[in-house]
């Protein structure tokens, strides 16, 4: 047996909202018909609905996904705006706390013994110079902004994490024992940012659309590789190259195995890169 609902036990009463019974509602849900006070109403097409059939239509609802199968999101880009907020942390971390940079800062020398720092030394910049951070930060919120919205988070924060990888191992890949290169020191995110920029250009050109302006940027950078002193370029081309071969990856995946083929491909291209450094470190 059941008990009998409030309108069933007196029939002539004022119609009661289910999620608050103290409050009478003569408002009812197009969709379940149950009375609904202005609290849990909510605007429809025609006539309103209440709360829990809106809750369930969002859940059961198929997700809007970008061309690469990306969730659109309203949000902001998480994964972006954490990955600047690091760099930002580091930097004045790094003002406060000189040691900061020498914990995390990478050479080929100090790599082979504390690998670690293939990693972490993405996240430092320049003291004296904060255009360097600002620079990085701000090509790194435009060109992030843009895959995190097509690509999602996990592959995003992927993309940036191998790209940062290829960068510092062509750093290594380049240098020599005997030569000043093997100790110095590089730093910044400048090989993360030339990876997002490979990939982009590759699902540019995978959507068939106008890659003119990465094109541009991508050859004003490189030539400021090589024209301005004090800039990895070897990162740079690491970093481009780590980035675009993922980025392939992932823009190219079969629809019915992309998540398959993005795990797959993510670890594949980021086991060549560490392959690659164990080698030259084995016969440097």
């Amino acid at each position: 047996m059941t008990a009998p609902s409030p309108e069933q036990a007196r029939p002539d009463a004022a119609p009661v909202c289910p999620r608050h019974p103290d409050r009478v509602a003569y408002v009812r849900c197009q969709r379940c018909g149950r009375p609904a006070c202005p609290e849990c109403q909510r605007p429809a097409a025609v006539g309103v609905h209440c709360i829990d059939c809106v809750r369930e239509a969002a859940r059961t609802a198929p997700a809007t996904r970008s061309a690469f199968g990306a969730t659109l999101r309203n949000g902001p880009p998480v994964v972006t705006l954490t990955l600047v907020g690091m760099c930002v942390v580091s930097f004045l971390l790094q003002l406060v706390a000189p040691a900061w940079t020498d914990a995390l800062i990478f050479s080929p020398a100090i790599g082979e013994v504390e690998p670690w720092r293939f990693l972490t030394t993405t996240f430092l910049h320049s003291q004296g110079m904060i255009l360097h951070l600002g620079f990085n930060a701000y090509l790194l919120w435009i060109l992030g902004t843009q895959v995190e919205a097509a690509l999602g988070r996990l592959r995003m924060l992927a993309l940036f994490t191998v790209s940062a990888l290829g960068g510092t191992v062509m750093v290594t890949l380049l240098s020599s024992r005997t030569e000043l290169s093997w100790v110095t020191g590089v730093i910044g995110a400048s090989g993360a940012v030339f990876g997002l920029a490979g990939a982009f250009l590759v699902m540019l050109r995978r959507l068939r659309r106008d890659p003119r302006q990465i094109i541009v940027f991508l050859v004003l950078n490189a030539v400021l590789g090589f024209v301005v002193s004090g800039i990895s370029w070897q990162g740079h081309i690491g970093g481009f190259a780590a980035g675009a071969a993922l980025g392939a990856v992932y823009a190219y995946a079969p629809r019915e195995r992309r998540a398959l083929v993005g795990v797959v491909g993510t670890v594949a291209v980021a086991a060549v890169l560490v392959i690659l450094a164990v080698l030259k470190y084995a016969g440097a």
